[in-house]
């Protein structure tokens, strides 16, 4: 898939695990995996955190074989998401930050624009969630609150 306001096409990303089976290695049982699910989450760790750490801490490469879902879905089961998606979230702190910048620098004109696209994919995917039902009706971005909050 490529960027949306780039001409590259964007192909860094992790290879997936080629077997789905479960591996020999991997000791616990589809109850421990959701409870360190559970755990994780109430340390505020993103549902991309907690993957990372299963795999590097716990030498478990993908969840959805073992305990048939995945790690937003075991989340959304326990009522343990988050208010926001967070692909929106990461997004809205990249706001955040380039607000900051140009705050101390008011004529950096390439950060300017990059706020702008950041801003328009902010939009673009806060309509795509508020129509899959996935975020309030009534949330709306702005670049004031975003700041405080």
């Amino acid at each position: 898939m490529s960027r949306l306001h780039t001409h590259k096409h964007g192909k860094s990303h992790s290879t997936r695990p080629i077997n789905i089976r479960m591996h020999p290695w991997i000791l616990q049982k589809p109850d421990e995996i959701i409870e360190l699910i559970k755990k994780y989450r109430n340390d505020n760790m993103s549902s991309s955190k907690i993957g990372i750490k299963l795999r590097d801490q716990h030498a478990i490469p993908l969840t959805k074989p073992l305990i048939k879902k995945s790690i937003t879905k075991v989340l959304v089961d326990n009522k343990l998401n988050s208010a926001i998606p967070e692909d929106l979230e990461n997004i809205v702190k990249k706001a955040i930050g380039l607000q900051k910048h140009l705050k101390n620098n008011k004529s950096d004109k390439r950060n300017i624009r990059s706020l702008e696209l950041v801003e328009a994919k902010i939009h673009r995917l806060s309509e795509y969630y508020k129509k899959n039902k996935k975020l309030e009706k009534n949330w709306k971005y702005k670049s004031i609150v975003a700041q405080l909050g």
